[in-house]
């Protein structure tokens, strides 16, 4: 047991500066509503810009301004089809975590 501690304690102590700045924004991003609904909806199926504007209620500028915050996380990905751009998750770490806070927060 004592191996494992020691083993734990040198991980806390690990984090670079980089992987500190990761992982914050990591954790801004899912701290805002409109990027955790971009993120919800991605979940199981891509989309262009023009559908999450549509499926969300958004301007399709807030959509693009969002998911570019999302993409530079290498939360988000796309790909082009002709002239339009459909996205998807990138990470299935962080949508994990997404399902389990969501699953959280409507336990009751």
């Amino acid at each position: 047991m004592e191996e494992q501690e020691k083993k734990e304690k040198v991980n806390t102590k690990d984090l670079d500066e980089e992987t500190l700045f990761v992982v914050s924004q990591t954790f801004k991003a899912l701290g805002d509503p409109t990027r955790i609904r971009i993120l919800h909806l991605l979940f199981h199926k891509e989309y262009s810009v023009n559908d999450i504007a549509e499926n969300l209620h958004l301007r399709q500028s807030t959509v693009s301004h969002q998911l570019r915050f999302l993409k530079n996380l290498r939360l988000v990905k796309y790909r082009r089809e002709g002239t339009t751009l459909f996205y998807s998750h990138d990470d299935e770490h962080v949508m994990n975590m997404l399902k389990q806070t969501i699953d959280h927060a409507c336990h009751s």
